[in-house]
């Protein structure tokens, strides 16, 4: 049974930055790409940015150039580095497959941009 824990979420002021963390415990991480999503209040989750096992990564246009998707497959662990926050990046973002494969959501982690 695979489990996600994300981590490394908080509050930070507009133009800051933040680094989360998901671990994976279970085999699929080796196998599959893994993604970052997120979901904004009264707003439906939505894939942020994705990367395969071999590394190449794919991302959301509203977020193309500020944030960076990575993995060490080692570990079982994708990061999401988050630079030039906005407010409209305030979200619980959630790691998971890609495509989603009903891989149960983990809790999220919390991100808020506000001053």
């Amino acid at each position: 049974q695979v489990q996600l824990v994300e981590s490394g979420g908080g509050l930070v002021q507009p133009g800051g930055s933040l680094r989360l963390s998901c671990a994976a415990s279970g085999s699929i991480f080796s196998i599959t790409a893994m993604g970052w999503y997120r979901q904004a209040p009264g707003k439906q989750r939505e894939l942020v940015a994705a990367i395969t096992r071999g590394g190449s990564t794919n991302y959301a246009d509203s977020i193309k150039g500020r944030f960076t998707i990575s993995r060490d497959n080692a570990k079982n662990t994708v990061y999401l580095q988050m630079n030039s926050l906005k407010p409209e990046d305030t979200a619980v973002y959630y790691c998971n497959t890609v495509p989603f494969i009903a891989i149960a959501w983990g809790q999220g982690t919390q991100v808020t941009v506000s001053s």
